[in-house]
């Protein structure tokens, strides 16, 4: 079994036991006066209850903060008469809070009864971490983030942080450069990326850039990849920082897909890898032989996989209005670059799955910063591994232009769409019982139930559109 799975919460106990002394060093030298002991709920929010840092011993031994049952999930399964739920922080996923070095965030794991609480979305993924690793593999990942920048204007609405320019009396605004790579939008904007650089450089995530996206004011960070569940808590911290440093510059940040019909969609593309457990070497490919035998069963095993995972990793009915080849009115041109169909090329953006022309890992790009991404890496560690140990074929590369296929030329192909609404990607999600599995009954259901919800709820609601459209033309 890992070592970073454990099966009893008197077993994280005895680990924490261990580590205690020289992290509570580390915390006081530090000045921490304040803990977040953070467990991460269905949709993957982070829940806390602050502790003062003279606590710390005794919240490690897991006599902390308990939580009441029906905070843990929307669709729980557990009543008011059941014994609460109990967090165990991972001493080996403490972070220092960089918008306030008073605090320190620490991840946890929940426990119910002496046992991994099967609504921890962290717990299934290291469920599937050990799984793996009894197979010899060690899976690996970089998350590629994208998120907009937004303010209120003197009237309360949301604008774009960083397009200040005036309406003309036209009602319009002069035409610009395209935001994405523009030198004067980077340097305009270098204040709010500047602390962010300096703040991922100190957590040492191997940040190598910022970027300027295609929409006015969003932006992608590139930085290292790590082991998943390492990577699912950096997404999940990374999301509480962008906020806080937001916040000191008058502004906040959103991870919404697609904000507006002319945007382009914020995506968080998962680039995943698995190393040799024994030798620590990629076994997706190198320099010198290319991608593997195993690259191409992994494709296939998230290949057959590919309409359900889409309902963890796009989660949100948000999520596929932006997973179309083409809108009017976008700014850049026609074309998204966003994911359309369930099939994989090589460096082919408008696939689903993209096997890169500069690194050896399977990229994900039907996915977004709205994820559960410890539910995200559960899944496609799963199906990653399920597609070596099956040898499933994931049958020819598909390296032409999705947007411009037609429908014959598709069904002569294979090649089946992306769900095109949270309502079918769930569907197809209740109907995995792979992924049922590799989440849990419980959770499986919980989730599920949560999102048919969502949908209904969306589809009752009155949208301006349909006031715009319908009022006056019937």
């Amino acid at each position: 079994m890992s070592k970073i799975y454990v099966e009893s919460m008197d077993e994280a106990i005895e680990r924490n036991r261990k580590q205690i002394p020289a992290v509570k060093k580390r915390l006081e030298k530090a000045g921490v006066k304040y803990l977040l002991c953070c467990w991460i709920d269905l949709l993957g929010v982070p829940k806390t209850k602050p502790v003062p840092m003279w606590d710390f011993e005794e919240l490690c031994l897991g006599k902390g903060p308990q939580f009441a049952v029906h905070s843990i999930s929307f669709v729980p399964e557990l009543g008011p008469a059941d014994p609460d739920q109990i967090t165990i922080p991972d001493l080996d996923a403490v972070y220092i809070c960089p918008w306030d070095s008073t605090q320190a965030w620490i991840f946890a794991d929940l426990y119910w009864q002496g046992k991994p609480y099967n609504l921890c979305p962290r717990s299934a993924l290291k469920r599937q971490v050990a799984a793996a690793d009894a197979a010899g593999f060690k899976p690996m990942a970089g998350v590629e983030p994208e998120f907009m920048v937004l303010r209120y204007d003197d009237e309360g609405r949301p604008v774009k942080a960083f397009d200040n320019d005036p309406v003309l009396p036209s009602g319009n605004k002069p035409r610009r450069q395209a935001w994405g790579y523009d030198v004067e939008a980077s340097i305009d904007s270098m204040g709010f990326l500047g602390e962010l650089i300096d703040i991922l450089g100190e957590l040492k995530w191997d940040l190598h850039d910022v970027v300027c996206e295609g929409a006015y004011s969003q932006f992608e960070l590139d930085f290292g990849y790590t082991d998943v569940v390492e990577m699912a808590d950096r997404l999940v911290f990374l999301r509480v920082l962008l906020k806080e440093v937001a916040k000191k510059h008058g502004m906040f940040v959103t991870y919404m897909p697609k904000p507006t019909l002319g945007d382009w969609r914020s995506g968080a593309h998962i680039n995943f890898s698995i190393q040799n457990k024994k030798t620590g070497k990629n076994i997706f490919g190198d320099s010198k032989k290319g991608w593997s035998k195993e690259a191409y069963n992994a494709v296939g095993g998230l290949l057959q996989h590919g309409g359900s995972l889409a309902a963890i990793t796009c989660s949100t009915v948000n999520s596929y209005k932006g997973l179309v080849a083409r809108v009017p009115g976008f700014e850049g041109g026609v074309y998204t670059w966003a994911p359309t169909h369930v099939t994989y090329g090589p460096n082919n953006r408008s696939a689903m799955l993209r096997l890169p022309q500069n690194r050896y890992c399977i990229e994900n790009r039907a996915t977004d910063m709205c994820m559960n991404p410890y539910l995200a890496m559960a899944c496609t560690t799963a199906a990653t591994v399920k597609g070596i140990k099956e040898k499933i074929d994931p049958g020819p590369e598909l390296g032409r232009d999705l947007y411009v296929m037609t429908a014959e030329e598709f069904e002569e192909a294979g090649v089946q769409a992306l769900p095109r609404s949270l309502d079918e990607a769930t569907k197809l999600l209740q109907a995995d019982d792979f992924f049922r599995d590799v989440l849990g009954e419980q959770m499986h259901s919980s989730f599920c139930a949560y999102k048919a919800d969502e949908w209904e709820r969306y589809s009752v609601y009155i949208s301006d559109w349909e006031i715009e459209e319908y009022l006056r033309l019937y």
